[in-house]
């Protein structure tokens, strides 16, 4: 075995060995610290790197049974451009995730009420928030009301949703079960259960079902060529 092999092989080790004890602190250390400042956890909690996770006076956070919370670049295919933040900036906000929910450098800023259903998976580096964040108003704006002149909405996100990397899932945004949303997606609106949207704002890229197109027209609006047998 050569010095450089040998060398990079402890390297490993020694990597290894600090997500290791990272991951053990966060059980052992950082989630009763977090149950005592009011986060209801789930059972079967998978902590893969250190999250951020914020909670103002009497706000709710809730993360349920076997969520895999993911905030570290080897453990992810595209790999996150910071941890996963959790965070309620209002007292009486509410952040709920359900049961099952992945997700990898996500940051979820709650307001007023961000509820995400069960089994969603989100990916890499991906944001939703219920709030502006900032009055659009200059003068609240330079003010120390900045954050409560800011405009909310609920935004509430239904069960089995897939959520594309780096998408924007904003204030007044609902989204129905099942539903898909493409990579850097905008969502503002609504979007209905099973729908697949993707853009900027995020619209409907389906098309018409393969029952209502016309005869040899594709999804694109295209003519399709039957090879002749």
């Amino acid at each position: 075995m050569t010095i450089i092999t040998t060398r990079l092989l402890r390297y490993l080790s020694i990597r290894n060995l600090a997500s290791h004890s990272i991951d053990i602190y966060i059980r052992l250390v950082l989630q009763p610290i977090w149950r005592r400042q009011g986060v209801t956890l789930g059972g079967g909690i998978s902590w893969l790197g250190r999250p951020i996770l914020t909670l103002a006076p009497k706000s709710t956070m809730s993360i349920g049974d076997d969520c895999l919370i993911c905030s570290r670049s080897e453990q992810t295919a595209l790999g996150v451009n910071h941890p996963v933040v959790l965070r309620t900036l209002r007292p009486g906000a509410v952040l709920s995730l359900g049961r099952g929910v992945r997700m990898s450098g996500t940051t979820v800023c709650a307001a007023q009420h961000v509820v995400i259903g069960d089994r969603c998976v989100i990916g890499s580096n991906v944001t939703i928030a219920d709030t502006d964040f900032h009055s659009l108003d200059p003068q609240v704006r330079s003010s120390v009301d900045d954050l409560a002149g800011a405009g909310s909405r609920p935004v509430h996100i239904g069960n089995d949703v897939f959520i594309g990397s780096g998408s924007y899932i904003l204030k007044g945004a609902t989204v129905g079960d099942c539903a898909v949303i493409g990579a850097a997606s905008v969502v503002t609106q609504a979007v209905e259960a099973g729908a697949i949207v993707a853009g900027n704002p995020a619209r409907d890229v389906r098309g018409p079902s393969r029952e209502t197109r016309p005869q040899g027209e594709t999804a694109a609006g295209g003519k399709q060529e039957v090879e002749s047998t």
